[in-house]
């Protein structure tokens, strides 16, 4: 444990969890983005005026399949390379 400026105790699992949550926070602004992005922009036109990729218009195979796909490999890899096993008593 450390101190702090006031002279309390830190608890350095409540750092490690303020940082996972963090961590956990940009994660999903980064997939929201990504959804979002891909979505609105392939997606915003005429349905006459789509493209396709796989059989599915290109705005939800991008948006929906990829981005699942990117942030489960993205979330896979924050967890082993920066969460921690804490106890939790």
């Amino acid at each position: 444990m450390e101190d702090d400026r006031k002279g309390l105790r830190v608890d350095p699992r409540y750092v490690q969890a303020t940082k996972e949550a963090v961590i956990g926070l940009i994660l999903f602004v980064l997939n929201f983005l990504w959804w979002y992005g891909f979505a609105y922009t392939l997606g915003s036109g005429s349905p006459d005026k789509y493209t396709y990729v796989l059989g599915f218009p290109a705005w939800f195979f991008w948006s929906c399949i990829v981005g699942f796909v990117v942030f489960s490999i993205a979330a896979t890899w924050v967890v082993a390379r920066f969460f921690k096993d804490i106890p939790l008593d």
